[in-house]
């Protein structure tokens, strides 16, 4: 394999796995964020929300995409007919979704309308494991 292509795969799994984490974490303020009632706490999980958001994840997600779709460009050929690299994009868009829905979700706390309990957010917080495992499982095994 060439050196560039090597890095571009390290880059992308570096921004891949910071991602990842503002996509565990956050999930995780919101359950907290969902059963404070106190003022001061709920300013702090807006500025924490924010600022994990925009100065982590949205940098990560913009970095870890753009590497993978280098990757996918630069080995278009060994890529297109295979079916494990296409679930692992659908994923990806799916993420993409999660992560854009995760920002809507912060907005809809700091304008006060949250509607959704701490029970859907412990749930809503294993989606981002649920696709990670098949994402990996995807790259790694190749399975089709």
């Amino acid at each position: 394999m060439a050196t560039g292509y090597l890095w571009l795969k390290a880059l992308h799994i570096i921004f891949v796995v910071t991602w990842f984490a503002g996509l565990f974490y956050l999930p995780r303020l919101f359950v907290y964020h969902s059963t404070t009632q106190d003022e001061p706490g709920l300013a702090r999980f807006q500025t924490m929300e924010r600022k994990l958001y925009r100065a982590i994840m949205q940098p990560s997600m913009l970095l870890a995409l753009g590497f993978g779709a280098a990757l996918l460009y630069a080995g278009w050929s060994g890529f297109a007919q295979s079916l494990w690299v296409w679930v692992k994009v659908t994923l990806a868009l799916l993420l993409l979704g999660y992560h854009h829905y995760c920002g809507a979700l912060i907005k809809a706390f700091a304008a006060g309308t949250n509607t959704r309990s701490e029970k859907f957010f412990r749930w809503f917080n294993e989606v981002p494991a649920l696709i990670l495992i098949v994402m990996v499982i995807m790259a790694v095994l190749k399975p089709f």
